[in-house]
């Protein structure tokens, strides 16, 4: 195993010394003044996808992103990166932004925070949201993506590498097809899922068309687009930040918390906490 080190910042020599004695590494490779790879880190150290504690909380403490990563693994192993859009690929939660435009975010931001958190039912809390929109103009969805609508950092940068390998890349979202459709050209996404708002006479009706795409919906996806491509589950990634990605992320080989809540942190193989989405990048290159 060797031991990755990601940071925003310069990493000071004491703390990559500090972690590769944490780590028990052989030797350290500087790739970067933000980036080293402790290489022969002991692999004992991560007991059934589980960090080791010490490390875990030392590189928290000091806004340092971190994994073990198998020696000679390369992004060239993979075939289909699955992402999650709201907090993942950009940097809002749409429906959110779309309520403050009724002036309704703190209600419907509470709703979405409860979803996230795995402490109410995702179509249940979309229902929700959404019958809180009724009456708004659909001009409205395109202000936000206009206005509000940013990517996450790295996110260019990452998309750049997994095209450069050939990767697939699925965009998979609980939100709303309005958006993911106009994300898809822009940034040369392979494929995008989502739910549709329904609109009559230029409104929303407060309801969504058709099965709304939850959590297993999205796993059911990066499954059937990963046996569209004759992958196994070893050559997908999936990224996301919230409890109802966890069930698309325990369809892949590796899972990506992206600045997540904690409940999804744990259960992933590598949180990125600090570092934008290039980390990805780093930590598999």
């Amino acid at each position: 195993m060797n031991l990755i080190l990601l940071a925003l910042h310069d990493i000071p020599a004491r703390q990559v010394e500090h972690l590769a004695k944490l780590s028990g590494a052989a030797r350290i490779e500087q790739i970067d003044a933000q980036t080293y790879r402790l290489c022969e880190a002991c692999p004992e150290l991560v007991e059934a996808g589980k960090p080791h504690a010490d490390i875990n909380a030392y590189c928290f403490e000091q806004q340092i992103d971190y994994g073990f990563v198998p020696a000679g693994r390369h992004l060239s192993d993979f075939g289909l990166v699955v992402m999650d859009m709201d907090s993942t690929l950009i940097s809002i939660e749409c429906i959110d932004e779309i309520a403050d435009m009724q002036g309704l975010k703190p209600e419907v931001a509470a709703i979405t925070e409860e979803a996230m958190r795995g402490e109410i039912d995702f179509a249940e809390s979309l229902r929700r949201r959404v019958a809180l929109l009724k009456g708004l103009d659909e001009g409205a969805l395109q202000r936000v993506y206009d206005e509000r609508l940013q990517l996450n950092p790295g996110a260019e940068l990452m998309l750049t590498e997994l095209k450069k390998h050939g990767i697939k890349t699925l965009l998979v979202s609980g939100g709303f097809l309005f958006f993911t459709e106009r994300l898809k050209p822009r940034l040369g996404l392979d494929h995008t899922h989502a739910n549709t708002l329904e609109i009559v006479d230029g409104k929303l009706t407060g309801r969504v068309l058709g099965k709304i795409l939850d959590a297993e919906g999205k796993a059911q996806w990066l499954v059937k687009m990963r046996d569209e491509l004759g992958l196994k589950p070893e050559q997908v990634i999936a990224m996301g930040d919230g409890a109802n990605d966890l069930k698309m992320m325990a369809q892949a080989g590796i899972s990506i918390a992206y600045h997540a809540k904690p409940v999804v942190r744990e259960q992933a193989s590598y949180a990125l906490n600090f570092v934008g989405l290039d980390g990805l990048i780093k930590l598999l290159n």
